[in-house]
């Protein structure tokens, strides 16, 4: 009895006398052509360069190799005398339903390289990833696409490489876990850098998988060849090459290490023929016994000084900076023990509510009077997490208590009083409990009260800016005000760059929503792919399902406008917040500023509602402030991706 197995790979009279094309059957790819009435049937690579030769041509009686020219017999696979370099051929059988080929049993499936990097990848908790699949990186794709056939992996092929990076850089924004990011070779993996920098600057940890052509060209100027080493070598914090002789388990043991230790990002060049090599004996690995507890305590002299200083202080502020995410409750503990109030870094909105009696919301350029009043008022400000840019708005002048689990955060811009190296929760807990007697419920009284002036003030005056109409657009303290009174009080929020994130951190009251933004890297185009990612991770066995909203102007949503498909088509749902004034509008002021004429910053745009409809999204546009609520709310109520378009004004910010 044959092992081989005839299968239909063509309809009669399909295939016209002459010509060849490209069948598949089962995981195979053949060359199928016509001579006459006979049918030949050869392995589709071409022995040489493995060029396609179904997708060459029939002349003069020999199928052409459409990549170097050889030539081969259609209906038997050789070459012309004195060559014998021909491809495997298989024979064929006209029937009556069609043309067959019989062919033996597909060869059994080994365990790869690729498929024990997978599986060091998911034990380290990788389950997410974000890409496009391509010719040097096809290895690594099937055994992520076999993880995923068994529910342990999701991918998201998305349509530029650098929308991937964000989303897998907010995804650990959001969550301080890892998602990966995934390239071809060439100008795949150089798109994924600007994502990558977001990363390295605001301490995400991110997983990069880079493809690579065949180790035997590389550094020979091959196709897509670049030094992929030396290209992410400033970006990443670990970078490796696997090799044909490496442990690749280790490699990505050390590679998703660093990125959660370090919180920064690790990369992977994975070269085209080391993906599919066999490894059939090399084990996974995993995070058991290579990470330790983070919680790590202060050294006590430090501790001990900054408790003096907070004792002997009338007037203390907090500041938490986004280095204080997810350990945030023990500082508002501390806050509440000692009666100080509570600004946040634009980082880190969010991450004490504004209607807490002791928040004051944002500090700095991207804030509000409320903040600005207190640290003018302190006697001493108590940072935690906090990187001291030049956005942030802490006054260097003032006594400073620094504490952060970075040590090179620690007075990184100027000196500060107390430098405290420890992690934030842990040190503020401490604090609380070494500051034994802490405000009087008179003093924290007294200073609920004034936060709460502060509050009436701005309050008032962003109630007056409501009523501010040109007669060219809606006006972002409108529009901030119908947000925070829409969106759902734990929401995810992506915030793009430019005017619109300005007048969010100014406008939008935060109660409960976790706030992502392109920090020090400030980068255009961030907002909508990292809801993408923020709703990969809220819709996982992990998330809880939270809205999730991204908010951009026109300038930046167009940077990556077409991944609204992709979020129709993993029906992702995400509403955007589309402030659409024609023209990149922080640039214009900031030339208007200089005392420059304004130049090149208008922008065609199409109607992004009837655009975002075409998508297969729901497209809406508000030119008038009595649909501004209605159309955010018919938004966020959709079960899917939804835009609304905002016709905003400019000026009005």
């Amino acid at each position: 009895m044959s092992d081989t197995e005839w299968i239909k790979v063509a309809e009669l009279d399909e295939l016209l006398d002459g010509r060849v094309k490209t069948v598949v059957a089962g995981h195979r790819s053949l060359a199928l052509s016509r001579v006459g009435d006979k049918y030949g049937a050869l392995d589709n690579r071409c022995p040489h360069q493995y060029g396609p030769l179904g997708e060459g041509s029939i002349e003069n009686g020999w199928l052409r190799c459409p990549w170097h020219g050889y030539d081969f017999d259609p209906l038997t696979g050789q070459p012309p005398p004195p060559f014998d370099d021909a491809p495997p051929c298989f024979k064929t059988e006209v029937r009556d339903d069609g043309v067959y080929v019989e062919l033996p049993p597909e060869p059994a499936k080994h365990r790869t390289v690729s498929d024990v990097l997978v599986e060091t990848m998911l034990a380290w908790g990788v389950d997410t990833v974000f890409g496009m699949v391509g010719h040097s990186n096809l290895g690594f794709a099937d055994a992520m696409r076999k993880a995923e056939a068994e529910g342990k992996l999701r991918f998201f092929g998305i349509r530029h490489e650098g929308a991937a990076a964000f989303a897998a850089t907010a995804y650990g924004k959001l969550t301080g876990e890892l998602a990966g990011c995934f390239g071809i070779a060439g100008p795949g993996s150089t798109n994924l850098l600007t994502g990558l920098y977001d990363a390295k600057l605001d301490r995400a940890p991110v997983l990069a998988i880079s493809g690579q052509v065949p180790s035997k060209v590389v550094s020979r100027g091959a196709f897509q060849d670049l030094d992929l080493a030396a290209a992410f070598s400033d970006v990443s914090v670990y970078s490796s090459t696997v090799g044909a002789n490496s442990d690749p388990a280790e490699l990505m043991n050390l590679a998703c290490k660093n990125a959660l230790v370090q919180r920064e990002v690790s990369h992977l060049i994975l070269p085209d023929e080391v993906q599919v090599q066999p490894a059939q004996d090399v084990g996974a690995g995993g995070p058991t016994g290579r990470v330790s507890n983070m919680s790590v305590a202060p050294p006590a002299e430090s501790l001990n000084e900054a408790v003096a200083k907070i004792k002997n202080a009338k007037r203390p502020i907090i500041i938490l900076g986004a280095g204080s995410r997810f350990c945030r409750q023990p500082v508002i503990e501390l806050a509440e023990h000692i009666g100080a109030p509570v600004a946040t870094t634009f980082k880190a909105k969010g991450l004490i509510p504004d209607s807490h009696s002791l928040g004051c919301g944002v500090l700095g350029r991207s804030g509000t009077p409320i903040a600005s009043w207190f640290m003018n008022e302190s006697d001493l400000v108590i940072t935690f997490g906090a990187s001291f840019s030049q956005h942030t708005g802490i006054a260097p002048y003032k006594p400073i208590v620094q504490v952060d689990f970075d040590p090179m955060a620690i007075g990184r811009f100027h000196s500060v009083d107390v430098s405290v190296l420890g992690e934030v929760g842990v040190t503020a807990e401490l604090m609380k409990q070494q500051v034994e007697k802490g405000a009087s419920d008179k003093q924290r009284a007294s200073i609920e009260e004034e936060v709460a002036s502060r509050w009436a003030i701005w309050r008032e005056e962003k109630t007056s800016r409501l009523r501010d109409d040109r007669g060219k657009g809606i006006a972002s303290a409108t529009l901030f005000d119908v947000l925070t009174k829409a969106v759902d009080k734990d929401a995810v929020l992506c915030v793009d760059v430019g005017n619109n994130t300005y007048s969010f951190g100014r406008y939008f009251e935060v109660e409960n929503q976790t706030v992502l933004m392109s920090g020090y890297l400030g980068s255009i185009g961030f907002g909508f792919p990292a809801a993408m990612g923020s709703w990969a991770y809220e819709t996982s066995s992990k998330g809880s399902g939270r809205q999730v909203v991204s908010i951009s102007g026109d300038g930046g949503f167009g940077q990556y406008a077409m991944e609204l498909t992709t979020a129709v088509k993993y029906e992702m749902n995400i509403t955007h917040i589309l402030l659409n004034n024609n023209e990149l509008g922080k640039i214009t002021k900031e030339q208007r500023a200089a005392e420059l004429d304004v130049f090149h910053t208008s922008l065609h745009n199409p109607n992004f509602a009837e655009f975002a409809n075409l998508c297969g999204a729901k497209g809406q546009r508000v030119e008038n402030v009595k649909d501004l609520a209605p159309a955010i709310s018919e938004a966020l109520a959709h079960k899917g991706v939804s835009l609304v378009e905002i016709v905003a004004d400019a000026q009005l910010i």
